[in-house]
């Protein structure tokens, strides 16, 4: 325990630029004081001995705002970073060199017995906020975005982002797991795409418009190019990606 303790104090350095001094560390990091109770409970809670472990995470949740159950298995080097809000459930198993960040719940879907919590492999980030829900398999090295809800399994090497998560590979790419700005923006590139066809749509519409008069010899054809023609300049396009405020929200204002 005392080998596993020091590589969570060491971590820390590693991860967190703001951690200047051991002293500062001790004291100050409620991530680790969670860990410390966590090991000590989880240790009385394999022995067997009822009540005591459970009572120590209740005062751990009290004293730092992080409540892992004494259930729960948590590897070597684990560092939970602010860590207020942050829940881990009772048969969730988080793995080596995990990250997690304020807000996070490794969690269940509903009262089922048995396995019922996430289990996180080796070098996997969760982002503030982010909610992985249910007995499901999270691969090494998967960053899962701020504020995501992930309810399938995810396999290695892979970016989760969303509500619920979509995967986005990352194969090749070595990222920074402190790099959360380069999370891709899954909902973006969508609206992205939508307007851009709306613009070849409305751009088609305002080539029909100007061409259908001069090709108009039937009454018919008359009378549409005549309703074209009294079509209200706003449907002329509109929509363009220089507009400042579609272009402020697709480059991620507001997501």
């Amino acid at each position: 325990m005392l080998s596993t303790l020091i590589a969570d104090f060491r971590i820390i350095f590693e991860r967190d630029p703001a951690a200047r001094n051991w002293l500062e560390v001790l004291f100050c990091y409620p991530g680790l004081q969670a860990l410390v109770f966590h090991r000590f409970a989880h240790w009385l809670y394999v022995l067997g001995i009822p009540f005591i472990p459970r009572l120590i995470s209740q005062l751990a949740r009290f004293l730092t705002g992080i409540e892992i159950h004494p259930g729960a298995v948590i590897g070597r080097s684990v560092f939970i970073d602010h860590g207020m809000g942050v829940v881990i459930g009772e048969t969730a198993i988080v793995g080596d060199y995990a990250l997690i960040y304020q807000g996070a719940t490794l969690g269940g879907t509903g009262k089922e017995g048995g396995k019922r919590h996430p289990t996180l492999g080796e070098n996997v980030v969760v982002g503030a906020g982010a909610k992985v829900l249910g007995n499901i398999q999270i691969g090494n090295s998967v960053r899962i975005g701020a504020g995501s809800v992930v309810l399938r399994d995810v396999p290695s090497d892979c970016t989760v982002v969303g509500v619920p998560g979509r995967i986005v590979y990352r194969s090749g790419v070595r990222v920074n797991p402190l790099e959360h700005g380069s999370l891709p923006d899954s909902e973006a590139a969508v609206i992205r795409a939508l307007v851009d066809r709306l613009e070849s749509l409305e751009q088609q519409l305002q080539e029909l418009q100007n061409q259908q008069p001069a090709h108009a010899s039937t009454p018919a054809q008359l009378v549409a190019a005549n309703n074209l023609s009294n079509v209200p300049a706003a449907v002329a396009p509109s929509c363009r990606l220089k507009d400042g405020v579609i272009q402020q929200f697709l480059d991620g204002a507001g997501i």
